[in-house]
């Protein structure tokens, strides 16, 4: 099968990026670059988790929704949430109005902040999960590594929320921490060397 389409430049990218014109932009500018970014990394979590069961389009298309929802997902700020937040949010037609996926953003801003306390950023915790190369397999042909099992208890033990395996492995794949792209993807190389340049948070 093969693992490629031809993007608008006529180069292969992502078989993925076939499913919707929009997804060319988002792989060649966003998905598998490295991230340190303490607000880029929560958001992407929050993202993923409201995408469970549903599909990545679906949650890209509200994305600008989502973040005026959330206050840019500053999690300082969604902290502070009430539960009369989430009677408006389950009320705002830009988002997906499911209540255990709201609640977990306000459960996870306040988990994130815990953890800053005590790691000094989000980013310092989550690139420890980076796994060692020689330790993947062929690009996307797994849906959880033992990387992103390892995320997900830990996350879970500290109190996280929605955050599985399955969820964690594509944010996981989407923020850098691996180089998921296919092999014969034009963005593989490019993502290879932003992640060389990279300096691992600590």
């Amino acid at each position: 099968m093969n693992t490629t389409v031809a993007g608008p430049d006529g180069q292969p990218r992502c078989r993925w990026c076939a499913a919707a014109p929009e997804f060319f932009a988002y792989h060649d500018r966003e998905w598998g670059f490295p991230v340190d970014d303490d607000r880029r990394l929560f958001e992407k979590l929050c993202l993923e988790s409201f995408q469970s069961g549903l599909s990545w389009r679906t949650i890209l298309a509200k994305r600008e929704n989502f973040r005026a929802a959330f206050h840019g997902f500053d999690f300082h700020r969604v902290a502070r949430f009430t539960a009369q937040d989430v009677e408006r949010l389950l009320g705002d037609e830009g988002i997906v109005r499911h209540r255990g996926k709201i609640e977990a953003v306000i459960n996870n801003a306040r988990r994130a902040q815990e953890m800053v306390k005590a790691e000094g950023s989000l980013a310092a915790f989550f690139w420890r999960y980076e796994p060692d190369e020689a330790d993947l397999g062929a690009p996307q042909t797994v849906s959880t590594s033992d990387a992103s099992v390892r995320l997900s208890k830990d996350l879970k033990k500290l109190g996280w929320a929605f955050v599985g395996p399955t969820t964690v492995f594509a944010f996981m794949q989407a923020m850098g921490l691996i180089n998921d792209h296919a092999e014969a993807c034009v963005m593989r190389a490019q993502a290879a060397q932003a992640r060389l340049r990279f300096k691992r948070p600590r």
